[in-house]
C-alpha cells in the first residue's frame, strides 16, 4: 500500500512564500510521475505542477514563474516552492503519485494540506 503524506501548508499574506513537501512510501512499482493538484471550495481539482521520472515538469499557466516543483527521487519526496502567493492560490493542495509497470498505471493521493493566502 502506497502512503502519501503532504506537509507545509499554512496561512500566509499575499506576496509571501510557502514550501510544500510530499513523501511517498510503500510502492512496489517504480514511480512514473509526481504532481501537485489543488482544489478550492466549489471548484474542480486542477493540476498545479507535475514532474516525471526523467525530470520533465509542467505547470498550470496561473502559477508559471511563481511556483517551482522539484523532486528527490532517491527519497521519493516531492516539493513545491510557492512564491509571490496570491489570494486566488488559496486551496487544499494534494500530492499525486503515479506508479506503474508496463502499460499499467496506479494513482495515489495524499490527504491534502491547506494553503490560505490573505489579502
Amino acid at each position: 500500500q502506497v502512503q502519501v503524506v503532504e506537509s507545509g501548508g499554512g496561512l500566509v499574506q499575499a506576496g509571501g512564500s510557502l514550501r510544500l513537501s510530499c513523501a511517498a512510501s510503500g510502492s512496489s512499482f517504480s514511480v512514473k510521475s509526481m504532481g501537485w493538484y489543488r482544489q478550492a471550495p466549489g471548484k474542480q481539482r486542477e493540476l498545479v505542477a507535475a514532474i516525471t521520472s526523467d525530470g520533465s515538469s509542467n505547470y498550470a499557466d496561473s502559477v508559471k514563474g511563481r511556483f517551482t516543483i522539484s523532486r528527490d527521487s532517491a527519497k521519493n519526496t516531492l516539493y513545491l516552492q510557492m512564491n509571490s502567493l496570491k489570494p486566488e492560490d488559496t486551496a487544499a493542495y494534494y500530492c499525486n503519485v503515479r506508479t506503474g509497470i508496463g502499460a499499467l498505471r496506479y494513482d495515489y493521493w495524499g490527504q491534502g494540506t491547506q494553503v490560505t493566502v490573505s489579502s
